[in-house]
């Protein structure tokens, strides 16, 4: 199966909700991101997964960006951390939908164990960005572990690390080389670009040609697109339906941001602002 991402991929992953809904049966979303210096990765990725409309959201990040973080997401319960091993993620992993890795980070012996701990403990699918990747890259083997779905959110030079070879490796080989690295690891992969790509573990592609604009090629749309990816799945939907509804529906918000404010003066948190718009018009 191969086909382009649509609207009617986009609606049917968003629930309406129901008159007796309550946090709780929205969806709860772990978030496992940020270090010290990569605390604004941790907080777009948190704002864009409450935009989505999930219910609860979770962040456990190093307690040095906590007064940060705090600041900026109010909505959020936090879990500040001294130390990684201080974190009872199999305890966690229980009272969650999705649990979302990576953004902001950092490749360190922290960011290994999050990544790693998370691989192996997490029942609920799993949403990794970039550092994430960069950690699985060390040794892709890693994603033998999972016991849940996994979505990879890799751009162009990421993808290459986890398939070992140099960038320009993928030019005319995105879409089979995406394909094949997910079917073989058993991932859903999200290779995004101008034309980002969703493959499946089964060997699905879907793809988006009809929205988005250079003005998302900035520090941080990465991060944002994959809040967005994580808070759908947490919800509930397919997580191979709602990797490819979150790439249509950042798209459309970009391209709602770049109306507004020019491809070339918009922000990643631009995007964020023009989700509930996104949301709208679907």
């Amino acid at each position: 199966m191969r086909y382009p991402i649509d609207k009617n991929i986009a609606k049917s992953v968003i629930k309406k909700r129901p008159s007796d809904a309550d946090k709780t049966t929205i969806g709860t979303l772990l978030s496992v991101c940020g270090s010290y210096g990569m605390a604004g990765a941790a907080v777009m990725s948190a704002k864009s997964a409450l935009r989505s409309g999930i219910g609860l959201l979770k962040l456990a990040l190093p307690d040095s960006i906590y007064p940060i973080c705090a600041q900026s997401v109010p909505e959020a319960v936090f879990i500040p951390l001294k130390n990684i091993a201080e974190f009872d993620f199999e305890k966690s992993v229980r009272y969650c939908s999705a649990v979302l890795c990576g953004c902001g980070l950092g490749v360190s012996d922290y960011g290994r164990k999050a990544v790693h701990n998370v691989l192996y403990y997490s029942e609920v699918p799993m949403i990794f960005d970039a550092d994430a990747l960069n950690i699985i890259a060390e040794d892709t083997d890693i994603l033998t572990e999972a016991k849940s779905d996994v979505i990879l959110t890799p751009h162009n030079r990421e993808f290459a690390r986890l398939l070992g070879c140099h960038p320009e490796m993928l030019k005319g080989k995105r879409e089979e080389l995406a394909s094949k690295f997910a079917q073989r690891n058993n991932v859903i992969l999200v290779l995004k670009g101008s034309k980002t790509i969703v493959a499946s573990p089964k060997g699905d592609i879907l793809y988006n040609e009809e929205l988005g604009n250079p003005g998302m090629a900035c520090g941080g749309s990465g991060d944002v697109l994959a809040g967005i990816i994580a808070s759908l799945t947490a919800q509930g939907g397919d997580p191979f339906r709602c990797a490819a509804a979150g790439v249509y529906i950042h798209a459309l918000a970009g391209d709602i941001a770049a109306k507004k404010f020019g491809e070339i003066s918009m922000l990643p948190t631009d995007i964020i602002d023009c989700l509930p718009e996104a949301f709208k018009s679907i």
